[in-house]
């Protein structure tokens, strides 16, 4: 079936928009292609350093010409639970490659920071610039020549939108995306977010909140929460980027070794070396990032994408803009009832049909491009399937997805969707751009117009919750969070106590240039707003008091002065200089000075 004629038109004008920038990115990936491998081009004494270390079989195989080599890019470290289970890929890897008459080598690893440990903290100021500096981390090591196809390894916040800038920017090269999974159900997603509100009270004690924490948090895999993370594996595998089915199987199984296996003969498969040249610039084209955005609506995914989306698109030579996601969300259908836009945690979204079921559905009612390629072939049609473990036991074997959903209240038909729309939109009005997530938020609390309650820093706004100073309707104001100014950290501590402010009775709404993540939960927010205070925008004149209006039914964002005198008020100033060293800040001032905007992706690459 094709595309409904408004995805269509919508995926049009990006081709359009793009098409001088897209022409010249194409253009280098296929000379580079041409070459054919680089390999076997090298002088012996850089050829016999690429395989010094390698055991006697594999090193006789990387002398010659024709064995397909894979380069593995990993964001192991054992202190995140989603990366800790990436300790033994390589070896399955090179296992597997090895049965199939290839190799494969760790090119390089780069680094992986948690949001969850740094939420709140200083070193959260680094965690959006940690994008770019993974994908400038795995160009380093691909930089090698000594890849026929590379495998990527990452899960997790800014991992897997570096290691995608990275894959586009290597675009000749085929690459995998293979993930690691959720961690099992622990507490529920919703006892904990009462537990955080009862201590941000007073209610209970620390103890009380690190039980919860730790019951909820409790092994390997990603949290299980539809935050960031569990969207980057929904948006591999709906663009094509991972093997069909296999975003959600949890880490340590036998399925989720079988699919590891699978996915590095694959990528062998499709080296120019074989029948199936298939390099990862050529398979995300507007078509896949169409893809990718609907999928992030019909799932009610993480703000965060609006950032990350137009930045890997960018490095493919698609210019992807805001207005493009508010658009497509207008048409695409809420498929998908995952916390915080539900009770639900990935691991009931998969049984009960997962992306499968998802992606069929799409599909059906027209809201994705099945004319697509893929790390699997031709078609997205491929990926409405669910994975399972063979009868063998070590191999994977697949059947069609369910044609009903094992739980209605999870994952619904898309004759039947939670909302027509997917509820992330641009609001726009004389404070500039910003962009807010309403499908957690009750119709009834979207439109919020009260006088602003203006803070420099997070912990002013705690300060003034502990003191008993946020009283009545307001909208918080939390700026210089921009990245030019502290590197746009996620402000996700103020959700409880902004929570708790809604469920007294007061209307409350956020607005701020930093990020809030896929939890932003039930309260209004209107975040990445730009121009951000350091650079001059209009958030910058606000003062305590003024009247500020968040529509998230019309798009609006308003600053409801009189404009002449607005205009003639000076920019407020804040004292960063405490946010310019420690945890490594001093490093990251010129990610600071050369950063763009949220709406171009707040990427430090022009």
């Amino acid at each position: 079936m094709s595309a409904d004629r408004r995805i269509e038109a919508i995926t049009d004008r990006i081709r359009k928009r793009s098409a001088p920038t897209r022409e010249a990115y194409l253009a280098r990936i296929r000379k580079k292609s041409a070459e054919g491998p680089k390999r076997s081009a090298l002088a012996c004494g850089n050829l016999a350093h690429g395989f010094a270390a390698c055991g006697p079989d594999d090193k006789a195989r990387l002398a010659g010409d024709a064995t397909p080599n894979l380069g593995i890019i990993t964001s192991y470290n054992d202190m995140l639970s989603a990366h800790q289970p990436f300790e033994r890929y390589p070896e399955l890897i090179r296992a597997a490659a090895r049965e199939v008459g290839g190799t494969a080598q760790v090119a390089s690893g780069v680094p992986a920071m948690c949001d969850g440990v740094t939420q709140g903290q200083a070193g959260m100021e680094l965690s959006l610039f940690s994008r770019d500096v993974i994908a400038m981390a795995a160009a380093v090591g691909l930089s090698h020549d000594m890849y026929d196809a590379a495998v990527y390894l990452g899960v997790c916040d800014k991992i897997v939108p570096g290691l995608a800038i990275a894959a586009l920017t290597f675009g000749h090269l085929p690459a995998i995306f293979v993930p690691a999974g959720p961690m099992t159900s622990g507490l529920p997603n919703d006892e904990k977010a009462k537990v955080r509100q009862l201590y941000a009270e007073g209610k209970v004690g620390r103890d009380a909140l690190l039980e919860s924490e730790m019951k909820s948090y409790h092994g390997p895999g990603t949290c299980t929460f539809y935050g960031t993370a569990n969207s980057n594996q929904m948006l591999m595998e709906i663009m094509g980027l991972h093997t069909p089915g296999s975003s959600f199987v949890n880490p340590n199984t036998p399925l989720r070794d079988a699919l590891t296996r699978e996915a590095t003969k694959r990528a062998l498969a499709i080296t120019a070396l074989g029948n199936e040249f298939t390099p990862a610039g050529e398979i995300v084209d507007e078509r896949a990032v169409v893809n990718g955005v609907v999928g992030l609506h019909a799932t009610g995914g993480s703000t965060n994408h609006t950032l990350h989306l137009v930045a890997i698109a960018a490095a493919a030579g698609i210019k992807l803009t805001w207005q493009d996601i508010s658009d497509l969300s207008d048409v695409t259908p809420l498929l998908a009832r995952v916390y915080p836009n539900g009770l639900a945690d990935v691991n009931h979204f998969q049984a009960a049909g997962g992306m499968g079921f998802l992606i069929r559905e799409l599909l059906d009612d027209g809201f994705l491009h099945d004319d697509v390629r893929t790390v699997w072939g031709t078609g997205l049609r491929a990926y409405t399937v669910e994975a399972k473990l063979g009868f063998d036991g070590t191999t994977v074997m697949r059947a069609p997805a369910p044609a009903e959903s094992g739980d209605a209240k999870v994952l619904a038909k898309a004759s039947a969707p939670f909302s027509a729309n997917g509820g992330l939109r641009v609001l726009k009005g004389n404070m500039g751009e910003a962009v807010i997530k309403v499908s957690a938020v009750k119709p009834e609390k979207r439109v919020v117009e009260a006088p602003a309650k203006i803070f420099h820093d997070q912990n002013e706004l705690k300060t003034a919750f502990d003191a008993g100073e946020l009283t009545g309707d307001f909208v918080a104001v939390v700026r210089f969070q921009g990245p030019k100014a502290n590197g746009m950290p996620e402000l996700h501590k103020l959700t409880p106590m902004l929570g708790v402010l809604l469920d007294r009775g007061q209307k409350v709404a956020l607005v701020t240039d930093g990020r809030m993540s896929g939890a932003s939960g039930k309260v209004p927010a209107a975040i990445h707003v730009t121009p951000e205070a350091k650079d001059g925008g209009a958030i910058a004149r606000l003062r305590d008091g003024d009247m500020v209006r968040v529509d998230g039914d019309a798009g609006r964002l308003e600053i409801l002065v009189d404009e002449a005198e607005f205009g003639t008020r000076p920019l407020a100033e804040a004292d960063l200089s405490g946010n310019d060293y420690g945890i490594g800040r001093e490093l990251f001032a010129p990610f600071r000075a050369a950063v763009g905007p949220a709406t171009e992706g707040a990427s430090i690459f022009g």
